[in-house]
């Protein structure tokens, strides 16, 4: 079959590899429909997340077609079932699967024992996203296999096409949860750093939720020009100062939810912050590039809600946690427990009330994935989002 493998720093190539067999009576084998890249796959592409290896295939998030079952899987799948893949494997029997902590899953990290040492307790195998979570093969490929697949599965009507569905696998619950973290109320401000396609989700999440008003903080003209169709008060941190704008929009108080859907590759570059940032991480001194966790620890309003869903790798420096501890701000964080939020989030879909499509700007063959990679990342092209085709 045809994958995008991973080969080094921007160095994703399409290339044909052996097909996924059944390897555990769990397993099923998807024919992969449409898939997608995600802003997390760039910190792999830019080679920011450790435990990558040459000839990994990229990639989590999948839909497409059941084509094999292992027969402990075939009470729940068939042959012939429309379903998309969670980036989360989950085994749905462990402690933290029964309590809905699917992204924490204790059973299906197959490397374990790295991850114990890493992060002290290991954490759910993930498709396609380096050792430390598994090493699992992704979903850019015209082929899939899905371990503990009578769990790891989201069964999706036939009546929605796949543009509709695909994001149910990653970034449309993971700007849900990050929205739902917040807990918001009808009265707050949410202010959300990045207008890529988990911001977008995160905007259209917490307008859903009754937030009584969302302000988006982006440089990219696309990306704001998306985030104001969906609602959002936009500020543009390359033309105006992120801390007074936010001061002047909630009458100097500051956002009760800031909501960081960037992560640890903040592209921020004319503070002294993300200066200092970028001299200490091109000296192996610092992992990851933190200025939107510092600025959102500063502008927040005293007892007010952090929620990062924005992926951080490793290390960071600076971190005015002294301003955190006294203002009484909470911190909710973590990869997404997807199959917590699915039903509810289809059944929205189903009503009408949103059509997740809406983020996608570029739709290509699996073979244009290499260049679409590099397009993403440079947001040329007015692109915010890609859609591969194998």
């Amino acid at each position: 079959m045809r994958a995008l493998v991973w080969h080094g720093t921007a160095d994703i190539r399409c290339e044909t590899v052996p097909d996924p067999q059944i390897e555990d009576d769990r397993d099923a084998i998807i024919r992969v429909t449409t898939c997608a890249i995600c802003g997390s796959d760039l910190h792999l592409y830019d080679h920011f997340m450790p435990g990558m290896k040459a000839g990994d295939i990229m990639g989590h998030e999948t839909m497409g077609e059941v084509v094999e079952v292992g027969r402990g899987a075939k009470g729940a799948l068939k042959v012939g079932d429309r379903v998309v893949i969670p980036f989360t494997i989950i085994c749905g029997e462990c402690d933290q699967c029964r309590r809905g902590n699917f992204s924490v899953c204790e059973r299906s990290n197959r490397n374990k024992a790295v991850a114990d040492k890493v992060f002290g307790h290991t954490t759910a195998g993930l498709f396609g996203y380096t050792h430390l979570t598994g090493g699992y093969p992704g979903g850019q490929a015209e082929y899939l296999r899905v371990p503990f697949a009578d769990k790891t599965h989201i069964k999706v009507p036939r009546s929605l096409s796949d543009e509709q569905l695909l994001f149910l696998s990653d970034i449309f619950p993971t700007g849900w949860q990050a929205a739902v973290q917040c807990d918001i109320e009808p009265t707050d401000t949410v202010a959300i750093w990045g207008c890529g396609p988990v911001g977008q989700m995160a905007i259209r999440s917490a307008i859903l939720l009754g937030a009584r008003q969302v302000v988006a903080i982006d440089c990219v003209p696309e990306r704001l020009g998306m985030a104001r169709a969906g609602g959002a008060i936009t500020i543009d941190f390359r033309q105006e100062s992120v801390v007074e704008r936010l001061n002047d929009l909630t009458n100097g108080k500051g956002p009760e939810k800031c909501i960081d859907a960037v992560g640890l590759e903040a592209h921020a570059t004319a503070t002294l912050d993300s200066m200092y940032d970028r001299a200490k991480q091109a000296v192996m001194l610092e992992t990851d590039r933190p200025h939107v966790l510092r600025e959102m620890i500063y502008v927040c309003r005293p007892a007010g809600v952090l929620s990062i869903p924005g992926v951080y790798g490793g290390l960071l420096d600076k971190i005015p946690f002294g301003a955190a501890m006294n203002k009484g701000l909470t911190f909710r964080m973590g990869q997404t427990h997807v199959n917590r939020w699915t039903d509810d989030l289809l059944r929205r879909i189903e009503e009408g009330q949103i059509d997740p499509s809406f983020v996608i700007t570029h739709t290509v063959g699996l073979e244009q994935g290499p260049e679409m990679y590099k397009t993403f990342r440079d947001k040329k092209d007015n692109c915010i989002k890609v859609v591969l085709k194998p």
